[in-house]
């Protein structure tokens, strides 16, 4: 492996406050419905618990009729329906709507489905809701789980709810180191106020809980609020993310698993490219538009140093002129390279204004990637690109070492003199951090 090329599989960068970058992390949140199904499938296979959780997905794509057929409880049992946009206090929202029939059902989700709500600072379009049984219920309990660097920390309440930040200081929360088995022990204190006969139950439930989140490979669960039905816990409301780079060990386990985008990112036509690109490969293709009106750039190979690059711009303050995040790493063939390539500069180009940009091309040191292989699809697109180039006044810096290295940067620096753009060209010898100071040095020195 790559170490400089695959750093976000090992650790957690460090970014700057000033510049927010979307970077393919181990944490992905995945919906509501995919939570509840995953605990409901893999509480019975792991331990023969029965979760009674029943739920719909409805999207613009939904037939309610068929849906009714598939899912026939919907038209015996009153009916909760709520948008699963991973963002919480819908409630609160006014976004949930409790003991409907399945006509109601029908009409709240076809005034709402594809209208914008704003929550917080984000505003989208409301895609998808779930829809559950309504459930009655007196108490309303609250659990989490966390991954940690050195283990996992485990929050339970009595107190559950919409109110649960207001009553936080009843929350006992336990860490679990990871070399230590989560026993009857360590569970003790979170349920030590518990009425006796609600004790055993919540505990199992609790324990058994904690080692799905670790046999799934979830890096957050959060049940607020799940109570008792029949003597059963039972999830109201609940959140999940897992760990994506587990992907390649769950994938049976999870089933048919999507990571949607955060609420409020709305795939541009460039980016759901490189996107449909990237599902396709087996290397890694990403590409995120920060401000397409920024005059600094990158094509950056390996996760760990795309962020370098991304947050020393931000350090340095400039984080409002970054246009992009991305990367690109995992070996891909040239022609992916091409087509990823032809998108970021047509990004980098568009929209010429007479002021100088830059383009930050490289990455760190890779330890078996062929730099010069790597670079052809980024040269053929280069040259596809020379008039808008020259038309943007793209400053293009290149950056990188490794096998080959030299013939790499030979060939970019030809490519320079051949097509007749600012090109400059360093190896080993330069810093990342010192590539995006020329950048910023470029840009300023035009303004």
């Amino acid at each position: 492996m790559d170490i400089e090329e695959n750093l976000d599989k090992v650790c957690f960068s460090r970014l700057s406050p000033a510049v927010s970058i979307p970077v393919t992390m181990a944490r992905k949140k995945i919906r509501e419905y995919d939570s509840k199904r995953l605990l409901k499938e893999h509480l019975k296979r792991l331990f023969g618990i029965e979760v009674d959780v029943k739920s719909a997905q409805v999207t613009e794509s939904t037939d309610f009729k068929e849906l009714a057929c598939k899912e026939p409880w919907l038209l015996s049992e009153r009916l909760v329906v709520k948008p699963d946009m991973l963002f919480g206090k819908r409630g609160k929202s006014g976004l949930v709507s409790l003991n409907m029939d399945l006509s109601q059902v029908t009409n709240f989700v076809k005034e709402r489905l594809g209208k914008e709500v704003e929550m917080g600072s984000l505003r989208g379009p409301i895609t998808t809701f779930i829809v559950e049984p309504f459930v009655p219920h007196t108490e309303e309990f609250y659990l989490s789980i966390v991954s940690e660097r050195l283990g996992n920390s485990i929050s339970f309440s009595e107190c559950g709810g919409v109110d649960i930040e207001e009553n936080w200081d009843k929350v006992k929360t336990i860490f679990v180191p990871t070399e230590l088995p989560f026993t009857s022990a360590l569970c003790a204190p979170l349920i030590a106020t518990l009425p006796l006969e609600v004790k055993d139950i919540l505990k199992e439930f609790i324990m058994a809980v904690f080692d799905l989140f670790l046999d799934l490979d979830f890096t957050f669960i959060e049940m607020n609020p799940f109570t008792l039905v029949n003597g059963k816990p039972y999830p109201l409301d609940m959140r999940g993310e897992l760990d994506d780079t587990a992907a390649f060990k769950n994938f049976r386990k999870w089933g048919n698993i999507y990571f949607p985008l955060p609420f409020g990112r709305v795939m541009s036509s460039s980016e759901s490219f490189i996107h449909q690109l990237d599902e396709k490969t087996s290397a890694s293709l990403k590409f995120t538009v920060l401000n397409p009106k920024g005059r600094i750039w990158t094509m950056v190979a390996g996760g760990g140093a795309s962020v370098i690059y991304a947050d020393t711009v931000g350090d340095l303050g400039f984080a409002s002129e970054l246009g992009n995040y991305a990367e690109y790493s995992g070996a891909p063939k040239e022609e992916e390279v091409l087509k990823y390539a032809r998108v970021v500069l047509d990004c980098v180009t568009e929209n010429p204004d007479g002021q100088k940009r830059a383009l930050v091309i490289g990455g760190g040191i890779a330890n078996f990637t062929d730099v010069a292989a790597t670079f052809s699809g980024i040269i053929r697109a280069l040259k596809e690109k020379e008039e808008k180039l020259k038309a943007a006044q793209v400053h293009v810096y290149v950056r990188r070492g490794g096998p080959n290295y030299q013939s790499g940067l030979a060939k970019m620096r030809a490519l320079g003199e051949e097509i007749g753009i600012p090109l400059e060209v360093y190896g080993p010898e330069a810093t990342m951090t010192g590539i995006c100071k020329q950048a910023i040095d470029c840009i300023t020195a035009s303004a």
